[in-house]
């Protein structure tokens, strides 16, 4: 098969992945608005998806990193990967996002995308094709830290808001911090565009660095920025509404001053972290600010059963990801078969987990349900002790 069959290959499967991450993510930045009534859903999402592709267009530090950050490179300055094993890091990452979507698990589509391709990188080329020092330091260290850092700040917010000021009394504050909402959710989603969106625009730009098609060592061209920016909008405007009702109704009982505090601790950190070209994890950070800004307020209002579940989630996504790259990198290996092979599972896995969702769909009109009826016990409702239906990405 030639290379620049496998290459397209590599980027279709690319876009699929970074709509996913839009649908995935779109909860990261709307969650709190929606659930508070700030913002109307539907008008949330093409707000968030709008701004999404602008962010994407603003910084290009975090895609430098993704191609050219975590793996070795050899005496020519390519990095020890083929686009084969890019796509199969790919599909492990899109059938990770899936099936956490279905799952409403507000599950890292950075920690998912950076697995799959570690896990395809040590099985093709070994485990020196893995830079883990740049691992530790640029993905680790920082997924470790910015959900505590968020949180903190979203916690002293919140607290200035209900305990010092008195803000949350006054008549008509609870209004004001609803239309401040609309100002912080849109920097949340400004920020997810130009940190997540450049993950992608990273992984395209790797594979055409390693099929001699761009030179080492070089940033995203813009026509990758323009696909990759209106690919991760199209997958935020469908609306991720299972992992929103998540971060919006479960992790806390979310009201309007704790949700300004959220969003905006999200979005400097967000901010901060892409000027800085650190790959982080929208879904951690907003996770933590929404438990800070819980904490603020009050400490029985954090329901620690879906906190502890998506902290879990948070810990197995990297490896788990990581085995589904390298399993698909494996059978890609075989051949031409192998690889048709791939392509068949990556169909059939996602196909599935889209079946299941449409079963019991979650939708902009009942996104706000504290539970709903459905087979199995997603997280979405866990910690209110009732099963959750599963998502559908249509809006």
């Amino acid at each position: 098969m030639s290379v620049l069959v496998i290459v397209l290959m590599v980027i279709v499967i690319a876009l699929i992945f970074d709509f996913t991450n839009g649908f995935h993510d779109t909860a990261n930045a709307m969650a709190t608005s929606v659930a508070t009534g700030a913002l109307k859903p539907k008008v949330a999402v093409l707000l968030s998806a709008v701004l999404n592709l602008v962010g994407a267009f603003l910084s290009t530090q975090v895609a430098k990193t993704v191609s050219s950050g975590i793996l070795t490179e050899d005496s020519k300055g390519l990095p020890h990967i083929t686009p084969v094993l890019i796509f199969a890091g790919l599909v492990g990452a899109v059938l990770w996002n899936l099936g956490t979507w279905w799952l409403g698990l507000p599950s890292s589509s950075t920690h998912a995308l950076f697995g799959g391709l570690i896990g395809a990188a040590i099985i093709g080329s070994g485990v020196s094709a893995v830079d883990f020092s740049g691992v530790l330091s640029k993905i680790v260290l920082p997924a470790v830290l910015s959900p505590f850092i968020a949180g903190a700040v979203a916690l002293i917010a919140t607290y200035i808001a209900y305990r010092v000021t008195k803000l949350s009394e006054v008549h008509g504050a609870k209004r004001g911090f609803r239309h401040a909402q609309t100002v912080s959710a849109s920097l949340v989603s400004l920020a997810h565009g130009t940190n997540d969106a450049q993950k992608t625009m990273g992984v395209v730009t790797l594979t055409l660095i390693v099929s001699g098609y761009q030179a080492s060592n070089t940033g995203p061209q813009i026509w990758v920025i323009l696909i990759c920016g209106l690919s991760i909008a199209l997958g935020t405007y469908t609306g991720g509404w299972r992992i929103m009702r998540t971060v919006g109704k479960n992790i806390t009982d979310v009201e309007s001053p704790q949700g300004f505090a959220a969003e905006t601790s999200s979005a400097a950190t967000l901010l901060i972290s892409s000027n800085l070209g650190f790959p982080l994890s929208t879904t951690q950070i907003t996770s933590g600010a929404v438990v800070g800004a819980g904490l603020g307020k009050r400490l029985a209002s954090v329901h620690w059963n879906t906190v502890s579940k998506i902290a879990l989630g948070w810990v197995v996504t990297l490896p788990a990801a990581a085995l589904a790259g390298g399993g698909a990198a494996w059978l890609a290996g075989t051949g031409a078969i192998g690889l048709a092979a791939v392509v068949v599972v990556a169909v059939a896995g996602g196909g599935t987990f889209v079946l299941l969702a449409r079963r019991h769909p979650v939708s902009h009109e009942n996104v706000n349900d504290d539970s709903s009826t459905a087979t199995g016990r997603p997280l979405a409702d866990v910690s209110t002790g009732s099963s959750t239906s599963s998502d559908s990405s249509k809006g």
